[in-house]
């Protein structure tokens, strides 16, 4: 198994909470800055999709 490369989110400002998003060929992890050994939640691709899709969707209505 490969090391997964985080990013940080781009509307994360200075400091160190921020949501970091890793990606391989079956899932999608997150992790928080502020905790960086701490807990990384994991789903699949599609249903990371989905939530981000539902969020930009939300903004566009506001």
């Amino acid at each position: 198994m490969s090391a997964l490369v985080w990013q940080k989110s781009s509307y994360c400002a200075q400091g160190n909470s921020c949501v970091h998003v890793a990606a391989d060929h079956a899932s999608v992890a997150l992790t928080e800055s502020g905790d960086p050994s701490g807990a990384i939640l994991r789903t699949s691709p599609a249903a990371w999709a989905a939530l981000i899709r539902t969020v930009k969707e939300s903004q566009d209505r506001a």
